[in-house]
């Protein structure tokens, strides 16, 4: 390549200012040197990225295109350096971890931070993922440890037990909605729904019964997060299914939580992790703290 990253900073400065010298000046550079490199970057890649006007510059239709990946590719930087400065300030490991919503806001949260307060010098990286997803990203190396609701196995993972939990009804309180402690499937499904995006597990899951019972989840709202799931359920706007360890922790007292009486309500969640893979002394510690919870 005949440019780099400073041509790169200079082209997002200069789109940003809309003007080239405004945009020189931010990256420390003369107007002249920055329209050089800027007239480099366009030979270059053989198009016009900019074009000149009177009192600055617009994008083409192809720096357009550069100033998306650009963004991008300076994004990617700044989480390199990010990810690399621990280990300057004397971090010696991370771990990466996957795990599906009910294990971020339930169990996760608290697992970690006690492993964390014996461990000051290591890093942890979680995100949220279906469980699908999270066992292909363990399978493929992306993922130290995951975190999943799943019944099936793997050739080349691992899996024990982590949590025992269930799905649960929510329904409005006062209501009349629901009466008694226990309610079926089919029962709910003759109400609207609060649920979480499409995508989600929980709404794929629920979806997927209903439609083995040739029916549909009414799906009034959605919405990004458990907590606004509970806030929506307590408003009177539906009611919802989740697992109960997050109602649990939910404050709110304007819901009633009833039992769900399906066979599949009853839900394990279990850790995985690559037997094929030499693993680290951090990563073996996290593996055993998480499993050594399904005892507790």
């Amino acid at each position: 390549m005949r440019y780099d990253l400073t041509d790169l900073r200079l082209f997002v400065a200069v789109a940003d200012a809309g003007n080239i010298s405004r945009g020189a000046a931010a990256c420390f550079l003369s107007p002249s040197s920055a329209s050089l490199r800027l007239k480099s970057l366009e030979d270059a890649l053989q198009v016009q990225l900019l074009q000149r006007l009177p009192r600055g510059v617009a994008l083409t239709r192809p720096g357009q295109v550069l100033l998306e990946h650009s963004r991008r590719c300076m994004a990617e930087l700044e989480q390199m350096h990010a990810n690399i400065a621990p280990y300057a300030a004397g971090v010696k490991g991370q771990v990466t971890i996957f795990a599906n919503s009910t294990a971020l806001a339930s169990y996760l949260p608290s697992d970690l931070t006690a492993f964390l307060q014996t461990r000051p010098t290591v890093r942890v990286n979680l995100e949220g993922r279906l469980s699908h997803d999270i066992v292909a990203a363990v399978a493929d190396g992306r993922a130290d440890i995951g975190v999943v609701t799943w019944d099936g196995e793997h050739p080349d993972l691992e899996f024990r037990a982590y949590h025992e939990d269930e799905l649960v009804v929510l329904v409005p309180e006062p209501s009349k909605l629901l009466a008694g402690k226990a309610a079926r499937f089919t029962d709910c499904l003759e109400y609207p729904f609060v649920s979480l995006q499409s995508g989600s597990a929980i709404h794929t899951f629920l979806q997927n019964k209903a439609a083995v019972l040739g029916r549909h989840v009414d799906v009034r709202i959605q919405v990004t997060s458990f907590t606004e799931v509970i806030a929506m359920v307590a408003a009177g706007v539906g009611i919802a299914i989740l697992p109960r360890s997050v109602a649990s922790h939910s404050t709110e007292t304007r819901v009633r939580t009833l039992k769900l009486e399906e066979e599949w309500a009853h839900r394990v969640l279990r850790v995985c992790w690559h037997t094929g893979h030499a693993v680290s002394e951090h990563v073996a510690a996290l593996v055993e703290r998480l499993c050594g919870q399904a005892s507790a």
